[in-house]
């Protein structure tokens, strides 16, 4: 390699990073505008189709089609959560819901269990006091929710509408944009083809996958708390939804303790409803339709998906569900395709 060429690469590789580090505050809206585009390839081609192959105007009405059938609706929702966890706050705050219900009636009902902690070193008036403390800092955060909303709202905006500008572009221009990478990478056409091609598969089977099962999940929940009289049901159910990205517990950490705390309070029928339902249809979705929709669609082991899926909610946040396995499937690909090269 000569002077000039290694000078010229370390220069590449400087602006490439500088660029990197200039961007980097914009990458969740890019990597969100493209995970879409690739879910919404489907519609975008049929679409350019119809209209004769013009795809300035197919990827404006895919891109209506979008906001439309996601993000008004996801947007009337998140009102809809903000106003009943405001509410939620206030009974917390005036005692009107008490955390330690279920513990009072262990003491009072079943003074063997309260026996069998203690033998084992466990103190339950430490437990009392630390679900106190739980559920004050709790109730502080969704106190908060509304007040955090609106103090980034004018981020969020910023970031939003930068998404959907770069997401028309993507549907419009993606083919373009794919090739002009294949050929500007230095990995070679073949490997970049496949990985690109894991990518929008990955991309497409969680988003599908994950997003549907905790809709259905969501769904479901709220609709049960709402005719066993549950207040704040659209707030539960949203909270079932995000939950649903646990694979095995995932919703019954809220559907669970609310069926105890009804049979605490007396209300047995509904407390056998909410165990049977929860059990039968929400637990049943989650073990039926993940691995069909994940696990089988990513080719990818389960565990995989779980501890990526877990890695990568605490690394990226809402957004780590979709990375975590994005990484892990390109991990995998490029392994593959080494060892493949190796033996070959």
């Amino acid at each position: 390699m000569t002077l000039q060429k290694a000078s010229f690469l370390g220069a590449l590789g400087l602006v490439s990073l500088a660029f990197v580090w200039l961007v980097s505050p914009f990458l969740m809206p890019v990597f969100w505008a493209a995970a879409l585009a690739i879910v919404f390839n489907p519609v975008q081609t049929f679409i350019e189709r119809r209209l004769k192959g013009r795809a300035t105007p197919a990827a404006l009405l895919t891109l209506l089609l979008i906001v439309a059938t996601v993000i008004i609706p996801t947007m009337f929702l998140f009102s809809a959560v903000v106003s009943e966890a405001s509410l939620l706050y206030v009974r917390i705050q005036n005692g009107q819901f008490d955390p330690n219900e279920i513990l009072t009636w262990i003491q009072i009902q079943l003074p063997a269990v309260g026996e069998y902690l203690a033998d084992i070193g466990v103190n339950i008036n430490d437990v009392r006091a630390n679900v106190s403390r739980i559920a004050v800092t709790g109730s502080q955060f969704v106190g908060s929710l509304a007040l955090t909303v609106g103090q980034n709202a004018v981020n969020f905006t910023v970031m939003f509408f930068l998404m959907l500008y770069l997401l028309f572009f993507f549907l419009r221009d993606g083919k373009t944009i794919l090739e002009a990478l294949i050929y500007a990478l230095p990995l070679g056409d073949e490997r970049e083809r496949a990985l690109f091609a894991k990518f929008a598969e990955v991309s497409r089977a969680t988003i599908k996958g994950t997003l549907l099962i905790g809709l259905i999940q969501g769904a479901l929940g709220g609709l049960m708390f709402y005719f066993v009289g549950i207040e704040a049901a659209v707030f539960w159910g949203v909270m079932m939804m995000v939950l649903s990205l646990l694979p095995v517990v995932g919703a019954s950490l809220v559907w669970a303790p609310a069926a105890l705390i009804m049979f605490i309070n007396g209300q047995v029928g509904n407390a056998i409803f909410l165990l049977a339902f929860g059990a039968i249809a929400i637990g049943l979705i989650d073990n039926l339709l993940r691995p069909l929709l994940v696990g089988r669609d990513t080719r990818m082991p389960d565990y995989l998906v779980l501890f990526s899926t877990l890695g990568g909610l605490s690394l990226f946040g809402i957004s780590g569900f979709v990375l975590g396995p994005i990484i892990a499937a390109l991990f995998l690909s490029m392994w593959v395709m080494f060892a493949e090269e190796q033996q070959g």
